[in-house]
């Protein structure tokens, strides 16, 4: 079985992969909208992470990624007790998939041939416990969108229909790439992305050839190739796994509070949600690099980030978003 490219051998893109990271350490921030170039190792680089994570718990058998057998789902047949180790699964929603094949539906098989009503489990339920990955997330079409959605906020996907009535845990890392030029993301969906990143095929030259020699030695001799990074992969995983033991140890001040309110309301965020994941992110920020209070530096690293989808438009202001939110971090923050 072939390995996912290294993550650590990904050159460049330390945006997307500081944000792939912080997500792995704490969840909650609520997943990854990275939009850009094609070929930037966007899908790269969520297949490499979750291959970099630890293997997870899951009662064998069980379609939903179960961590213990009390949290089998009752309509889940066949599922012993039984724990094994599994790696965090990457599940990709592709494009014009159906709504029964995203959320679950009946078992025509098993209705046909046994005259039985099942429930086949859907996309949602492989992907809890694990990322679920969208590529071209803005041509989703609206009625998949709402469905995410309602899962998102509720982290649990609930199916009634054909006479069932169903419901299992759904919480995953959502990640969604994309190129702007192909259409805009639904402002609802875009909310609920944690953190947004843009990405660029690089311009340095030495970059580029990097670029290629890595992933033609990856091609070309891949245990060599896979020797050679492993280490690199190790000691990112130990630190990322050090930085979720102390995650909640992490103080937080008062004053890191109100930096992260004065600067949602410069850039005019909406709602509280752009406050939240600033701070999370900034909590996830210092764990990584082993701080134990959480402050000014951690929030300048992440804030972008964490606020650049969330402005609002100025048709008075033609800079970036990435401008915006960095003037007003130099300001807020001086």
């Amino acid at each position: 079985m072939t390995h996912p490219f290294p993550f650590s051998a990904i050159v460049g893109q330390s945006e997307m992969k500081q944000a792939m990271v912080l997500t792995a350490i704490d969840p909650s921030i609520g997943g990854v909208l990275v939009f850009g170039d094609r070929g930037t190792g966007k899908s790269t680089s969520v297949r490499a992470l979750a291959a970099l994570l630890p293997e997870i718990d899951v009662v064998a058998g069980c379609p939903c990624n179960s961590a213990t057998p009390a949290a089998v789902p009752d309509w889940a047949e066949g599922v012993g007790t039984e724990i094994v180790s599994k790696p965090t699964p990457v599940i990709d929603l592709p494009l014009g998939a159906t709504e029964d094949r995203v959320v679950g539906a009946l078992d025509i098989e098993r209705a046909l041939t046994r005259g039985e009503k099942a429930f086949e489990p859907g996309l949602l339920a492989r992907a809890n416990r694990g990322y679920l990955y969208i590529d071209e997330v803005n041509l989703l079409e609206d009625h998949i969108v709402d469905l995410l959605l309602d899962v998102a906020v509720s982290g649990e996907n609930v199916i009634e229909r054909e006479g069932l009535s169903i419901r299992h845990p759904a919480r995953f890392v959502l990640v969604g790439s994309g190129n702007p030029e192909e259409g805009e993301l639904r402002p609802q969906l875009l909310d609920r992305f944690g953190l947004s990143v843009e990405v660029a095929s690089p311009n340095n030259i030495d970059d580029r050839i990097e670029v290629i020699r890595r992933r033609d030695a990856y091609e070309m001799d891949y245990d060599a190739f896979m020797a050679h990074w492993q280490g690199e992969d190790a000691s990112l995983r130990k630190r990322i796994l050090e930085a979720r033991k102390i995650l909640r140890a992490i103080e937080t001040p008062d004053a890191t509070l109100r930096d992260c309110a004065e600067l949602c309301v410069a850039l005019g965020a909406d709602g509280l949600r752009g406050e939240l994941t600033l701070l999370k992110a900034a909590r996830a920020v210092a764990a990584y690099s082993g701080a134990e209070t959480v402050g000014r530096e951690h929030l300048r690293t992440i804030a972008a980030s964490a606020l650049r989808h969330r402005l609002r438009r100025d048709p008075l202001d033609e800079a970036g978003s990435t401008t915006r939110v960095a003037r007003v971090v130099d300001s807020v923050l001086a």
